[in-house]
């Protein structure tokens, strides 16, 4: 089973998954896709509200760019597993300065990784492209290639939830697939 949760910041899209993850009742394997920048109080003070929300028998692995290749470590008699991945932006942006056949073949590695993967997974995924153009070219590429990816991953999920406004809504129950890009 494949769950692919979007959302905008502060949106409730990791509660969401989180919660999802708790049902399952399966045994849990966070993957935190975001690196420590102990400089930066903020995006500390961020990665501790997650932490804490976490129950203590969860396992934790921070991957910031590995990701594919984490997901590939559960092929093989992990049925029992289920790996939620937290978030598909920050890896993303921790990948940006990989060039564009480079991000190609990275994309098509995690797509296969997930799409070969007996594991429940749910990834958590940043909303982009909503509002103005970016004004720089990073910020276009970054909103390109999530874009991309999203679209991408959301063909291939069992399900997709937007969560926007406080609820979680059932894109799969209630939309059309549109074919991957």
């Amino acid at each position: 089973m494949f769950t692919l949760v979007i959302g905008a910041a502060k949106s409730g899209k990791s509660e969401w998954a989180e919660i999802l993850a708790r049902r399952s009742q399966q045994n849990v394997i966070y993957i935190a896709t975001a690196r420590h920048d102990p400089g930066d109080k903020e995006w500390q003070a961020k990665i501790a509200l997650h932490k804490l929300r976490r129950p203590p028998e969860w396992q934790t692995l921070e991957v910031p760019y590995t990701l594919a290749e984490t997901i590939q470590q559960f092929t093989s008699n992990r049925e029992d597993r289920y790996l939620l991945i937290d978030s598909l932006g920050t890896w993303l942006a921790n990948c940006l300065d990989r060039d564009e056949p480079t991000w190609h073949q990275t994309a098509s590695e995690l797509l296969e990784a997930v799409k070969s993967c007996p594991a429940s997974i749910t990834i958590v995924a940043e909303e982009v492209g909503w509002g103005v153009v970016p004004a720089y070219e990073s910020g276009r590429q970054f909103r390109d290639r999530l874009g991309a990816l999203s679209r991408n991953l959301g063909a291939i999920a069992d399900i997709v939830y937007l969560v926007t406004g406080g609820h979680a809504l059932n894109l799969t129950a209630i939309g059309d697939r549109l074919p991957p890009n």
